[in-house]
């Protein structure tokens, strides 16, 4: 791990593309902002940490043949809705 001191508006540059800014400093709590791109998820660890065990879970999940049927018709009502741009 690497251990940096920053004060409050100096950052951190991760890769080419991530920015982390020390936005303010009480007592011991820090608030820090966090610029990246959109595709680059960003998440609390404890909230990365439930997200991961829900995915775990769904993944394994049974799925009935019969209820995979009902999402298929659930995703052509869906298509129905579309306009045709011709």
């Amino acid at each position: 791990m690497l251990v940096l001191a920053r004060r409050t508006n100096e950052s951190i540059i991760i890769g080419d593309d991530i920015e982390i800014v020390i936005v303010d400093i009480k007592g011991d709590q820090v608030k820090i902002g966090v610029k990246a791109p959109k595709e680059v998820s960003v998440h609390r660890a404890e909230v990365y940490r439930e997200i991961q065990a829900e995915n775990k879970k769904a993944a394994g999940a049974k799925i009935k043949p019969e209820e995979l049927g009902k999402i298929g018709n659930i995703l052509k009502k869906g298509d129905t809705n579309k306009k045709d741009k011709t």
